[in-house]
Formats: C-alpha cells, sequence, structure tokens
C-alpha cells in the first residue's frame, strides 16, 4: 500500500498557474476561460469538501481545481490521504460514463455469445491492432451480447473497411472474418452508421481504440486481459440490479 500511494503521489504532481485574485463561482469559471483564453471552456464547476477547491471539468474533459479565491489553478491528482483515495480518479470515472439507454445501437454490428444476458459496448477501428486482438479474445467471451460501433479514426482506408463490413449480408461474420482472420468483405456500397459513429464518438471524448463501456454505462479505455475484462463485465451488471 505504501508504494502504491507513493506513486499515486508521485503522479499527483501539480502546476500552479496564477490567475487574478477573484472569488465566487462567475468568477472562478472567468478566471478560467481566460488563462485558457477559450470561451465557455468550462463544462461545470462545483465546491468540493476538499480544503478550500472548485472542482472545474472542461470542455474537453479534463478536471482541474481551482482555490475559493480565484487566486490558483491546480492541475493534477487530489488524493485522500486518510482514506487512500484518489478522489480524481474516482471523479473522472463518473464523468466518463454514459447512459446506455440513449446509445443507437442499431447502429453497431451485433453479436451474441451463449444466452447474450450480459451487455458489452464497444467503439473500434477496422484498422487498430489492439481491436483485433480483443476479437480474438471475445471469441471465448461466454454468455454475452456484444455492441460493435466501427469508427474511422486511424486510417485513410478504415472507413472504406467499416463500410463493407456493415454492408456485408452477415455482418457478425465479416466482421469477425476481418478482424480474426484477416479476411477483408467484398467491396459493397449501402447506407452505413459510420459517420454517425463518428460524430458520437467526438460527443463521448472517445479518441482511441479499444474503448469499452459495460451495462452501468462505466468506461474502459483501451484493450485489456479476457478474464480481467469477464470480471468488470460481470461486476456492472451485478451493480445495474441493485
Amino acid at each position: 500500500m505504501k508504494h502504491t500511494l507513493r506513486r499515486a503521489l508521485l503522479a499527483a504532481c501539480t502546476l500552479a498557474v496564477s490567475l487574478p485574485v477573484l472569488a465566487g463561482e462567475a468568477e472562478v469559471r472567468k478566471a478560467v476561460g481566460g488563462i485558457l483564453r477559450q470561451e465557455g471552456s468550462v463544462t461545470s464547476l462545483q465546491k468540493v469538501p476538499y480544503g478550500d477547491l472548485y472542482e472545474v471539468v472542461l470542455s474537453n474533459g479534463d478536471l482541474v481545481y481551482v482555490d475559493g479565491k480565484g487566486a490558483f489553478l491546480v492541475s493534477g491528482q487530489l488524493i485522500d490521504l486518510k482514506n487512500k483515495k484518489n478522489i480524481t480518479a474516482e471523479r473522472e470515472a463518473e464523468l466518463s460514463r454514459v447512459n446506455v439507454a440513449e446509445l443507437p445501437l442499431k447502429q453497431a454490428v451485433k453479436q451474441v455469445r451463449g444466452t447474450g444476458k450480459r451487455t458489452l459496448i464497444t467503439f473500434e477501428d477496422p484498422n487498430c491492432g489492439y481491436c483485433k486482438k480483443l476479437a480474438k479474445d471475445l471469441r471465448e467471451l461466454k454468455d454475452t451480447t456484444i455492441y460493435v460501433f466501427m469508427i474511422p479514426i486511424l486510417s485513410p482506408d478504415s472507413g472504406d473497411k467499416a463500410r463493407n463490413i456493415w454492408c456485408a449480408a452477415d455482418r457478425d461474420k465479416a466482421w469477425n472474418d476481418w478482424m480474426v482472420d484477416g479476411k477483408m468483405a467484398a467491396e459493397a456500397k449501402c447506407d452505413t452508421p459510420v459517420q454517425k459513429n463518428a460524430e458520437m464518438a467526438r460527443k463521448y471524448r472517445i479518441t482511441g481504440t479499444p474503448t469499452m463501456f459495460l451495462a452501468d454505462g462505466s468506461r474502459i479505455g483501451g484493450y485489456v486481459q479476457l478474464a480481467d475484462l469477464d470480471r468488470q463485465i460481470s461486476e456492472a451488471e451485478a451493480r445495474v440490479k441493485k
């Protein structure tokens, strides 16, 4: 635990930026926007019960803190030393959640494993190496419905590959033929949701693939081993049922 806390504290080395001495939420919001030279750069601001600090969420999703007088902006990890808890990490995880009920699942390639009673939602690029590794792992995933939103963000031909897969008669098979076996579906043209998926990815600040979401909306950024992923899927399902 000591080593873990030490690493967290090292990661928490902060950058303090002097701001005009102001007071109140409106002034804090204005000060942050001024130092970042961007109007509307603050999406939310709230007082936190840790010292004299305001939590400020920026439009790019970053989280920073400003003192109550609007004098200093602190960028870094806020650690609760008494309870050995990373306040910032927990808050960032909360902010990165999505409302699964709002996701347009018809725009995703649907795959059903076993009973399909659990849920996994992924955003992937057909040229993503870690997505291909994930696809191979997911062949062994039990009792899960997988929704794959294809987003072309890595290569010029990612959009073409996504289109060919979407326009195939069997999208599930076409996706796995390519991601697992390297066999691309025949060139085809049809109306696809790929552009809409890309816009949705920007909305949720998805900049890398794979990005995954579980049944409770919690986010997993990047590839994880199948055993760990299976555990997280089950834990999310349990949280939803509570």
